[in-house]
């Protein structure tokens, strides 16, 4: 038994740096990719542990601390991932009123590879859906040559989507402001155009099948009504990576909503 699980810490620990690094190389746009290098050092630490048989050296107390700590975070990564995977398929209904296009990475040449799938998936609804209405979001990050907003803009707009129909936010950092934002020029949009501002307009959220989930957690906790998501793809081989990200930012998004309710 020490043989198999010291076997497979090693292998887990390959795995685990080899993918990190094979992220890094291809260049994921963040620097997440060194947790998976922390992952494999930690099971190379567990490996060697299991050969010197270092487990029995433990009090019994912190053994027991040691396996509740890490049931519990294998159980919540579990729940997590499995709400993950849920909505990783949303489709949204034909001929809603607004559509909103989740920002992400750009950069000199063009959106990045992530943001293209969900401009490319943007296009294809709109041109089902003519009469919905696009707002593309995203302020400049430090890293970025322009706004996140406007280079979407262009995207669309160069595969043939009226410019009329495109309204740019372009002052967010986040997946919270962008929403929030969002639904303000939706607001004003209604005003401008003389919709009937007394009809809750239907909204879809666009984002990639990883962050779909949370993306729509956010919706809710902002109280936004009559809004769907609408999932596009994602690069299959980042898939791993951003879906264990994903796991990260949920917690911090729970524990920041469990802040708010005990203030």
């Amino acid at each position: 038994m020490h043989t198999f699980l010291f076997l497979l810490c090693i292998i887990l620990a390959l795995v685990c740096g080899t993918y990190g690094i094979a992220v890094r190389a291809i260049g994921s746009g963040t620097a997440f990719f060194a947790v998976w290098l922390v992952l494999a050092v930690f099971f190379i630490c567990v490996a060697f542990g299991i050969h010197f048989n270092l487990w029995k050296m433990f009090p019994d107390i912190l053994k027991k601390g040691i396996v509740i700590i890490l049931a519990g975070c294998l159980a919540s990564f579990l729940i997590i991932e499995g709400l993950i995977i849920s909505q990783m398929h949303v489709a949204g209904p034909d001929n809603l009123d607004y559509l909103i296009v989740l920002g992400a990475q750009v950069y000199k040449n063009g959106p990045s590879p992530v943001l293209k799938f969900r401009l490319d998936k943007a296009y294809e609804y709109l041109s089902a859906n003519p009469e919905t209405r696009c707002i593309v979001t995203g302020g400049q990050g430090s890293n970025e040559p322009f706004t996140e907003a406007s280079c979407m803009a262009d995207y669309l707009v160069k595969r043939g989507i009226d410019s009329g129909r495109i309204i740019l936010e372009d002052k967010s950092t986040t997946t919270a402001q962008n929403l929030t934002n969002s639904m303000k020029l939706i607001s004003a949009d209604t005003i401008n155009h003389a919709l009937d501002s007394n009809t809750t307009n239907t909204v879809g959220i666009l984002t990639n099948d990883f962050h779909m989930f949370r993306a729509m957690q956010i919706a809710r906790a902002q109280k936004i009504p009559n809004a769907y998501g609408i999932s596009c793809g994602s690069t299959k081989v980042y898939l791993p990576n951003n879906m264990f990200r994903e796991y990260f930012a949920e917690i911090k998004f729970l524990l920041k909503q469990l802040t708010k309710h005990f203030q």
